[in-house]
C-alpha cells in the first residue's frame, strides 16, 4: 500500500511541477485577487478537475482512449489551438486591471474549467501516464495510488495561489507579474510549437 502511495506522490510532483497554462492561471489568480479567499474558487475547480481526471484514468478510461488511434491527433490539434489562444490572452493581460480580476465567480470557475479540461498536457499526462502507471496495482492499492496523486494536486494548487498572493504583496509595482505573464506566454507558445512538431511527425 505505501509503495503505491509514494509512487503516486513522486509521479504527481513530476507531472505537475513544470510550468503550464493551468499552473499559470492559478498562480495569477492568487496574485491578482484582493484576498486569498477570492482565489479559492479557481483552486477548488482546478483540484476537483484533476481529481476527476485521475479517477477516470485509473478507472480504465485511459485504456479505452489509448486504443483509439484518432483520439491523440484530435487532442493535440485542439490543444495547440487552445495554447495559442491562452498564450495570447496571458501576453496581453495587464496586472493593474487584468481580465482575471474582472471575472465573476462563474467566470473564474468557467476559465478554470477550460484550462483544466481543455489543457492537452493535463489530459495526456493523466490518461497516458497516471492511468498507465496505475495498471501495476489492483484493488485498494490502485485507489491509494490515485488518492496520492490527487492529494498532490490539491496541495500544489493551494500553494500556487498562496505564492501568487505573497508575490503581489511584495511587488507593489507589478513588474514581476508583468514579467511572469510575458515569460508564461512565451513558454505556452513554445509548448504549442513543440506539440505541433510532434503532431506533424505522427502523420
Amino acid at each position: 500500500m505505501w509503495e503505491a502511495v509514494v509512487h503516486g506522490i513522486i509521479l504527481a510532483f513530476g507531472l505537475i511541477l513544470p510550468l503550464g497554462v493551468q499552473n499559470i492561471f492559478v498562480f495569477n489568480q492568487g496574485a491578482l485577487q484582493s484576498r486569498f479567499r477570492r482565489a479559492l474558487p479557481v483552486v477548488l475547480t482546478a483540484a476537483v478537475c484533476d481529481t476527476l481526471l485521475i479517477a477516470a484514468a485509473v478507472g480504465g478510461i485511459s485504456l479505452i482512449l489509448l486504443s483509439v488511434e484518432w483520439v491523440t491527433p484530435i487532442v493535440y490539434g485542439a490543444g495547440i489551438l487552445f495554447l495559442c489562444i491562452m498564450g495570447w490572452k496571458i501576453w496581453n493581460a495587464a496586472p493593474a486591471e487584468g481580465e482575471a480580476r474582472m471575472l465573476s465567480l462563474k467566470g473564474q470557475v468557467a476559465y478554470a474549467l477550460s484550462v483544466s479540461l481543455l489543457n492537452p498536457h493535463a489530459l495526456l499526462d493523466t490518461v497516458g501516464v497516471i492511468g498507465t502507471n496505475s495498471l501495476q496495482y489492483t484493488g485498494a492499492e490502485r485507489w491509494a495510488f490515485a488518492a496520492a496523486t490527487a492529494g498532490v494536486s490539491w496541495i500544489w494548487f493551494l500553494s500556487l495561489a498562496a505564492a501568487g498572493r505573497l508575490l503581489s504583496r511584495t511587488d507593489s509595482s507589478s513588474r514581476m507579474i508583468r514579467l511572469l505573464n510575458t515569460t508564461s506566454a512565451l513558454l505556452i507558445w513554445g509548448i504549442a510549437v513543440y506539440m505541433g512538431v510532434q503532431l506533424w511527425r505522427s502523420f
